[in-house]
């Protein structure tokens, strides 16, 4: 391995570099993690992720495999009861059907079938979301398929700090993890940490404080809320952001302590409205703070139609004006 290329103090990273940083030390870090996917060697995949990792480490450690989702979710089951660790990267979010049985009806359930004998410390990791103006089956948000499916950690990071640690948090796993990467965010640049982690992988965070209402995102829709927030700010409303970083665990204490505090919640996603993750926050939160809240839990969305053709997802996609008009409506009640 080189050394030079693996940050040793605090430095600023885009996401896409911290995850190949991520990725580096977990290979560093322990020899039976392995990584294969979809023209991850020389190529580096094609965010360029992985680049390099195949000239540090080998083609036995980083492995380019064939256009085939099934087969790539098969064998890493394979692999992980052999004891090692593999990463999946698939290309894209609209790629992951094809492994989706595989995910959902061997990855999921082999730790409950075998009455927690058979550990499966595999990571299916991809990209995921809109706004890179890409073609159809490039901008999915499939994150409440695999939150409904027991058995499964879903998570996703937002800036590139969490990004570098929650890798390497995920590959350590003994359960099987579904790692979803804010494509339009992988080149956004930030501050790593490299101390330790601040948080645990399943943990939420406050990333603004507010007094008047917490608006809850994750992934791509976090850079979103905090614009929303520091906007609303010019207009005299306190707006706190929370991150979940993970679905699924929801790291429900501090989700009610951050509501509790505010009385006001608006959850933003890019998936649709119906049935998406925030249909469950809301419910949640209606179960738990009933008496607390000042105003229901809004939504604010992707609309409930196949993802558009680029030329207009601007206009599906939740912005910067969708949300304060959420924000206005809340404080309205």
């Amino acid at each position: 391995m080189s050394a030079g290329n693996q940050p040793t103090t605090s430095t600023t990273l885009t996401l896409a570099k911290a995850l190949n940083a991520g990725l580096r030390a977990a290979l560093a870090g322990d020899e039976k993690v392995l990584l294969y996917g979809e023209d991850i060697g020389s190529l580096g995949g094609v965010f360029r992720v992985t680049d390099r990792l195949q000239a540090e480490f080998g083609t036995d450690r980083v492995m380019d495999s064939p256009l085939a989702e099934s087969g790539l979710i098969g064998t890493a089951i394979g692999m992980a009861m052999r004891g090692y660790r593999p990463v999946v990267e698939l290309q894209f979010d609209g790629f992951v059907f094809p492994g989706f049985d595989q995910i959902t009806q061997q990855l999921a359930k082999l730790r409950f079938r075998s009455h927690g004998r058979v550990a499966l410390p595999v990571v299916v990791r991809f990209p995921y979301g809109g706004g890179i103006g890409s073609v159809e089956n490039h901008s999915e948000s499939v994150e409440a398929y695999f939150t409904h499916t027991p058995g499964l950690t879903v998570v996703s990071p937002a800036t590139p700090n969490d990004a570098y640690w929650m890798i390497q948090q995920a590959i350590a796993t003994p359960d099987p993890v579904i790692f979803l990467e804010p494509k339009r965010r992988y080149h956004e640049k930030g501050q790593l940490d490299l101390t330790a982690p601040a948080r645990e992988l399943h943990e939420a965070a406050v990333v603004r404080r507010g007094e008047d209402l917490t608006l809850i995102a994750w992934g791509p829709m976090v850079r979103t809320c905090l614009d929303a927030a520091n906007a609303a700010e010019q207009e005299g409303r306190s707006i706190e952001v929370l991150d979940l970083r993970s679905l699924q665990p929801l790291d429900m204490p501090t989700i009610l302590e951050s509501v509790g505090r505010t009385s006001r919640a608006i959850v933003v996603h890019e998936a649709a409205r119906n049935y998406g993750p925030g249909a469950e926050v809301a419910a949640r939160l209606s179960e738990e703070l009933f008496y607390v809240m000042e105003s229901p839990v809004l939504r604010v969305t992707g609309y409930d139609t196949p993802y558009p053709p680029s030329a207009v997802e601007r206009d599906w996609l939740p912005n910067l004006d969708r949300v304060l008009a959420a924000v206005d409506r809340s404080m309205a009640y």
